[in-house]
């Protein structure tokens, strides 16, 4: 995980990961794996791994770090004509070697490999359960016991097996499953987080974002829809899809942090483009904003930059580059004495004087979780000659925590669960506070029907009561603490 110092990325909500899988005699599998991790790289940093398939072995491969750093050496000596990887940040499960997707276990139906997206509420139980039942677990992510509950099914196809486990899940899972034969991808019945298909000349590809379908050449599909299971085993054939889950709810859950800043803009969700909607959440930022009257809009950059777009092309006002970014930076970094940890966000963000200097400014950004990053901003446009900083959110107010795949801290860590707008204001220094409107937000989406996002972080209205759940178990059956 990143260093308990780095004040930016502790102000940011983080997913907990990607997945990408390929099926196809004809192309570089494991390349392309590589390829695809790389796309999906934005959701998940901790670590990251490859497993394929030729049909009798499975290799796999696993490392702490970025995927540029685990496959230095690259992918040449696996080999196969299905594969599946992952790229991780942990939620439930400590950042451990030892915790690495994929997942690969060996069962009474032969080898079996498994990526997970997401985050499995009643996993506590369910482990608690299969330990008195004689189950042993070798890692603390709560995706091991569904591999547990696979290996205890009675059923006798995989696809039965993984359906038969699914419909005890409570939460939030994209799954990618590779047995020696063939590949399985499947969404939990409410949505929660992303999964889409892509074809190939000679081969299909599975992925958490469209974008990791455009590296390597994949053509988009359609979106896996909640509660279906595909099952791939031919390169040309279309996929088989079963509809497994038992259990269908009354509205999808798709996760609204997705469009507003865990997706890559040029991925387009369940229908939905996530430029686009970022745009329109800056237009809708503006219209209730009005009586703002500022010289610039800049962003928090990249996440900040197409609200602040939108916000520009509806206001008016003229969209300049205020901050620029060091993109070079890492998630990590050495901060030995109090004096650099003061300067921690001047590593990744610096104000370019000649914009701002002078200037009534309106900031965008895209959440405010703790406040630090949010203030040390605004203090270093002002030291830099900016007259105001109004500070414009592109999604209302956290206030709450995420049961679904999202690193969100206790509730009373989150800023806003005990300030109010204007102390919030007060505590960053601004001379203006704006969250959307979760009305606004949600016509931002356009595409997708604002009954079925999402939004718990910001409401506590858990789709499936997931906090319940939650509170039932404990968390620190993963993590060995006493």
């Amino acid at each position: 995980m990143s260093n308990s110092n780095d004040l930016f990325e502790l102000d940011k909500l983080h997913e907990e990961c990607g997945v990408f899988g390929i099926y196809s005699h004809k192309e570089d599998v494991p390349l392309n794996i590589y390829w695809g991790l790389y796309a999906l790289q934005h959701r998940g940093q901790e670590s990251c791994g490859i497993a394929v398939s030729d049909g009798s072995e499975m290799q796999i491969k696993l490392g702490m770090g970025l995927v540029q750093d685990v496959f230095k050496d690259g992918t040449g000596d696996m080999m196969g004509f299905m594969g599946i990887g992952h790229a991780r940040y942990s939620t439930t499960g400590s950042s451990m070697a030892y915790n690495i997707q994929p997942l690969k276990v060996y069962y009474d139906g032969g080898n079996l490999a498994m990526s997970h997206n997401g985050n499995i509420a009643n996993a506590a139980e369910l482990r608690a359960r299969l330990m008195n039942m004689g189950s042993f677990f070798k890692t603390t992510v709560d995706s091991e016991v569904v591999l547990s509950l696979i290996a205890r099914s009675t059923q006798a196809a995989l696809e039965d097996r993984v359906a038969d486990a699914a419909n005890q899940l409570k939460g939030a899972f994209s799954f990618l499953f590779m047995d020696d034969h063939k590949m399985l991808a499947l969404r939990d019945p409410y949505g929660f987080r992303p999964l889409c298909l892509g074809k190939m000349e000679h081969g299909w590809v599975v992925a958490s974002e469209s974008c990791a379908l455009d590296l390597v050449g994949a053509q988009f599909v359609r979106d896996v829809e909640s509660g279906e299971m595909l099952v791939i085993d031919d390169d040309d054939k279309e996929p088989v899809s079963i509809m497994y889950a038992k259990d269908k709810p009354k509205h999808y859950a798709h996760c609204i942090f997705e469009y507003v800043y865990f997706a890559r803009t040029d991925s387009v969700i369940d229908g939905q483009s996530v430029y686009e909607a970022r745009v329109n959440m800056g237009r809708e930022l503006a219209k209730e904003t009005k009586d703002i009257h500022a010289d610039i809009v800049i962003s928090v950059p990249d996440s900040g930059t197409a609200a602040s777009i939108g916000y520009s092309l509806e206001s008016g006002i003229p969209f300049m580059e205020g901050l620029t970014k060091n993109r070079y930076i890492g998630r990590t970094f050495i901060q030995p004495t109090q004096k650099q940890r003061v300067n921690a966000v001047r590593l990744k963000l610096n104000p370019v004087k000649s914009v701002v200097e002078g200037k009534s400014v309106v900031m965008v950004d895209d959440s405010i979780v703790r406040g630090t990053t949010s203030g040390k901003i605004v203090k270093m446009l002002r030291d830099a000659g900016a007259r105001e900083v109004h500070v414009c959110i592109s999604s209302p107010a956290v206030t709450d925590p995420c049961y679904y795949g999202i690193d969100t801290s206790v509730r009373k860590e989150l800023i806003a669960s005990t300030h109010s707008e204007a102390e919030i204001c007060e505590y960053i220094g601004a001379d203006s506070l704006h969250y959307i409107s979760m009305e606004g937000m949600k016509r931002a989406v356009s595409h997708v029907a604002g009954e079925n996002l999402c939004c718990a972080c910001f409401n506590a209205e858990y789709p499936d009561n997931a906090e319940q759940v939650i509170r039932q178990g404990s968390k620190y059956i993963f993590e060995h603490k006493k």
